[in-house]
């Protein structure tokens, strides 16, 4: 069974940021549009500092 926690819920600019991690796939995000559209990639990252720098550009 695949164990899903919500780590943050966050309001930007008309959308929601959604990060949670699972026990399959660790951390990830999903942006989630006014319209109700869900943006996000499969990609996994192993804490949630580093799935945030990835989408701000910055490494390590």
């Amino acid at each position: 069974m695949i164990k899903t926690v919500i780590h943050a819920v966050l309001g930007i600019n008309n959308c929601t940021l959604l990060v949670f991690y699972t026990n399959v796939r660790c951390w990830q995000y999903r942006i989630i549009s006014s319209g109700g559209s869900v943006f996000g990639e499969r990609k996994i990252y192993y804490t949630a500092e580093a799935a945030g720098r990835e989408w701000v550009g910055e490494k390590g």
